[in-house]
């Protein structure tokens, strides 16, 4: 009972200093990237290719959640280009060796994460992620703010033809999509993208790599579109 007990404790102590790392990276980062838009100077210390190596595993891990290429660039004292060398030398690494662990690139920014193979072992000890009920008409929105994005309510209604209150609301809940501005029109109507969670749970580096419907296939859609406007 007194080793169940200890084991408790240190489990508490550890989600206690993951909460704390977790704040302290998200601050780290920002005052990062308010330096290094402001043009302020830093000692730099030039590092070795294998040393800047290193630093980014360092970071990456430190900082727990994704990290601007820039901001990571600043804090190695490197170019973006240099910057991205290393992280493909890293996954090089970490796929030659069979680690448990890739650094996946999410638009302009990157983090470290696991594999999705070790899954099963990882959810035996760690809390088990809610997964996302995506039902047809939830898919559906999504891929029309995935395709159409920035895009407002009223125009993926209007390309659904019904309300889609219910769907969005349960996008931005699981964190697929989020708010990215208003609309410069009457009303000011919200703009809606998806998120680096969409990128991650599709296994994608940025939208682009989205795939494209096939060219015959559209002009059928357009057709039967045109002909249900018509009608």
């Amino acid at each position: 009972m007194t080793d169940e007990i200890n084991v408790m404790d240190e489990l508490e102590e550890a989600a206690l200093e993951a909460e704390e790392t977790e704040v302290t990276g998200k601050a780290a980062e920002t005052a990062a990237a308010e330096t290094c838009e402001a043009g302020g100077q830093q000692e730099t210390v030039t590092l070795s290719p294998e040393e800047r190596c290193g630093c980014a595993e360092a970071i990456l891990f430190a900082m727990g959640n994704s990290v601007d290429i820039g901001t990571l660039s600043f804090a190695m004292g490197c170019t973006n280009e240099e910057t991205m060398e290393t992280l493909s030398k890293l996954n090089d690494q970490y796929e030659q060796s069979g680690r448990g662990i890739f650094i996946n690139r999410l638009e302009d920014r990157v983090q470290l994460c696991t594999k999705r193979e070790y899954y099963p072992q990882l959810i035996k000890i760690a809390a088990r992620p809610v997964k996302p009920t995506l039902t047809p008409s939830v898919l559906e929105t999504l891929c029309i703010v995935a395709y159409k994005q920035p895009v407002t309510k009223g125009d993926i209604e209007r390309i659904r033809g019904v309300k889609s209150d219910f769907a969005v609301n349960k996008l931005i809940e699981y964190g697929l999509i989020t708010e990215a501005g208003r609309l410069d029109t009457p009303g000011r109507p919200i703009l809606f993208t998806t998120t680096e969670e969409f990128l991650r749970r599709f296994g994608l580096a940025s939208s682009a790599e989205l795939p494209q419907a096939d060219p015959e296939k559209l002009k059928e859609i357009e057709e039967q579109a045109r002909q249900e406007v018509t009608v």
